[in-house]
């Protein structure tokens, strides 16, 4: 029983760890937003925020299998296994919700340059 809850604690931790940082722009991206004045600047925000919105794409699909996973293997997680499928299943919107934020972002940035052009 002591591994079972050592095991789900470590799980729970890892998860939360792993959306700690669930906007990684490695850039003040304030700054670059601010400093766009041509096409090129926006297109290149553009393709910034469509690789943010693809890398939150994967997140939420490796948490997609983490859910099957625990979908399947309910029984083994006991009374906790509704509170981890419901957890992972927040993150899984969370990080869907923040790939449509940045592609939404992006989609105004691909606008501007071609307004500019």
């Amino acid at each position: 029983m002591k591994i079972w809850t050592n095991f789900l604690v470590l799980i729970v931790v890892g998860l939360l760890t792993s959306c700690a940082h669930m906007y990684p722009h490695p850039m003040d991206m304030t700054q670059a937003i601010q400093n766009a004045k041509t096409a090129a600047d926006h297109e290149a925000l553009a393709r910034h925020y469509e690789g943010v919105a693809k890398d939150l794409q994967s997140k939420a699909q490796e948490y997609k299998k983490m859910l099957e996973k625990y979908e399947i293997n309910a029984p083994y997680y006991g009374r906790r296994a509704q509170d981890l499928q419901e957890h992972t299943g927040a993150l899984i919107r969370l990080y869907e919700q923040a790939a449509k934020a940045n592609m939404d972002m992006a989609d105004s940035h691909r606008k501007m340059a071609v307004e500019i052009k």
